[in-house]
């Protein structure tokens, strides 16, 4: 998924050295909500903020003037990138991209990714991209992994036993297996070369990630 017009990119404090690659997935029309330090990053991706959100606890320069801004409290259930992700619903969007929002903070980097879980519970499409990899939901639907897309990919299971999990044209192909949170073996597979892998689950969803 790349992003289209309707898209809502969110952009948080996590590192991002790989602005080249970041910027392949962002449309020139989407809707950009920076989340406090996420500030940092705009110049270096080239893109302007339509929505500020954040405690500002991570950003300390001074905000961009007329950009509607959403201040939040230190205290809160929600972290900034959350909220945001919350506020992108309330708004209409459907498709959502994450970038920023993988780094040294472990309990981030999982809350995070639980956004994407969330997302796709709502009806919506979301992934999120860091310097290494891109990651979304995987779920009924086949999806394909094409053989110069990554170099490899990785199932995950989230959030309770994934069952009836297919895969073909891999180097470690599955068919109506089960990947539960306890134990996750889905690691490091490999599209066989000049193929499309296909990425199927029966009940339940997973994680699906592209190393490049």
């Amino acid at each position: 998924m790349n992003c289209e017009s309707s898209c809502c990119v969110i952009i948080s404090a996590a590192e991002i050295k790989n602005y080249k690659k970041i910027k392949t997935f962002i449309s020139g029309n989407a809707f950009i909500i920076a989340c406090d330090g996420g500030l940092k990053h705009l110049k270096k991706l080239g893109l302007k903020a339509d929505l500020i959100i954040g405690d500002f606890d991570s950003f300390k320069g001074s905000l961009p003037r007329g950009v509607e801004t959403i201040s939040l409290p230190c205290e809160k259930d929600d972290t900034d990138t959350f909220f945001a992700v919350k506020e992108g619903l309330k708004r209409g969007f459907r498709n959502f991209i994450l970038t920023g929002v993988i780094g040294q903070r472990f309990d981030h980097s999982l809350c995070n990714l639980s956004a994407l879980l969330f997302l796709f519970q709502k009806g919506a499409k979301a992934k999120i991209i860091d310097d290494y990899s891109s990651m979304d939901v995987v779920a009924s639907q086949p999806v394909e992994i094409s053989y110069d897309e990554c170099s490899y990919f990785s199932l995950m299971c989230l959030n309770g036993p994934a069952e009836d999990i297919t895969i073909t044209n891999a180097k470690y192909p599955l068919e109506k297996g089960k990947i539960s949170p306890e134990y996750q073996y889905g690691i490091s597979n490999e599209v066989l070369k000049n193929k499309k892998a296909s990425v199927t689950v029966g009940k339940g969803c997973l994680c699906l990630i592209k190393i490049w």
